[in-house]
């Protein structure tokens, strides 16, 4: 027995949930996502990654900027249940209850921690060691409803947002297929959130990418690996921006005798940089218009325009 899918999502966290309801034998009728974007450098209207894929498999695409008047139309579709995950729209009341399974949402995180937009970025800024997907039934407040299931994932000392969110997406994807065959056979039992540990987990600010060099190393590498793929940490440098792509936290050292944003070395490894507390290793770098290269390439570069150690970053940061 299957179920009649509608799909809302957007972003590549979506993928791999889509890929699983095709293959457990769902028929998906339509996939919603949000309208195409510009992009690049010429900002041309761009597809989400779930409508290229949605097409791919011959699944028909809407696109409204709104939910709110798309509920004859899905209940025209006669969807057995809405499946979101990473959509970024709000799903309605009317729109919630329209399946007669009624919604739920692969969220990245172990709710009630990083209810909202941004989960997996949060809990990487937060320093959290531990994170998760759950699968949950939507209701009308932000990702308030009960939790059918959940699976922890551990968060490792050098992930990025794009590296954990691809294992957050498998592992919900696994999960959803599981949820799904407990709705279909009236097996799944959804449980209310704990009312202790909320947290929210905020949409992302383009400004919460500027470097602070005052703050620790430790924390500064938490904004270069939570803000990759976007909107990537950056700094000044010599007038123009230059965004962080990779970087490590020294151990401990002596306190540095050196305003933070100061460059202390540059070696084969990277550029060791100082901050409010501790040294920052840059080890991969982007200036603007041009590609990602390697602390070491750009400090070869950068040389021609004057010495290196101790010229200092953050003085014009775009």
């Amino acid at each position: 027995m299957t179920l009649r899918v509608v799909y809302a999502g957007t972003a590549e966290f979506a993928l791999p949930a889509l890929a699983a309801l095709a293959a457990a034998g769902h028929p998906i009728v339509a996939a919603y996502t949000q309208p195409d974007r510009p992009a690049g450098r010429g900002r041309a209207p761009a597809p989400s990654p779930v409508k290229r894929e949605a097409l791919a498999r011959g699944v028909p695409v809407r696109q409204p900027a709104s939910l709110h008047g798309a509920v004859a139309e899905l209940g025209a579709l006669a969807p057995d249940v809405i499946v979101v995950a990473a959509y970024g729209l709000l799903l309605p009341p009317a729109v919630l209850a329209v399946p007669r399974l009624g919604c739920v949402n692969v969220h990245a995180s172990l709710l009630p921690r990083w209810r909202g937009a941004a989960p997996i970025q949060r809990a990487l800024l937060a320093g959290d060691t531990e994170t998760g997907v759950c699968i949950m039934r939507m209701e009308a407040g932000l990702d308030t409803g009960p939790v059918y299931a959940c699976e922890r994932v551990p968060i490792g000392a050098r992930d990025t947002a794009a590296a954990l969110g691809a294992r957050l997406a498998v592992a919900g994807a696994r999960l959803l297929v599981t949820t799904l065959a407990a709705l279909e056979s009236g097996a799944a039992v959804a449980t209310p959130q704990a009312a202790t540990g909320l947290s929210y987990a905020h949409k992302l600010d383009k400004r919460e990418a500027l470097i602070d060099w005052s703050a620790p190393a430790v924390q500064l590498d938490r904004q270069v690996r939570a803000f990759v793929p976007w909107p990537v940490a950056q700094t000044g440098w010599r007038g123009a921006q230059l965004r962080v792509h990779e970087a490590v936290p020294l151990p401990a050292v002596p306190a540095v005798p050196a305003a933070p944003g100061t460059i202390l070395a540059a070696t084969a490894q990277g550029l060791d940089v100082a901050t409010g507390d501790g040294v920052l290793r840059l080890v991969r770098v982007q200036c603007a218009g041009r590609r990602v290269v390697t602390a070491r390439e750009f400090a070869s570069a950068a040389a021609a325009g004057g010495p290196l150690i101790g010229a200092r970053f953050g003085d014009a940061a775009a």
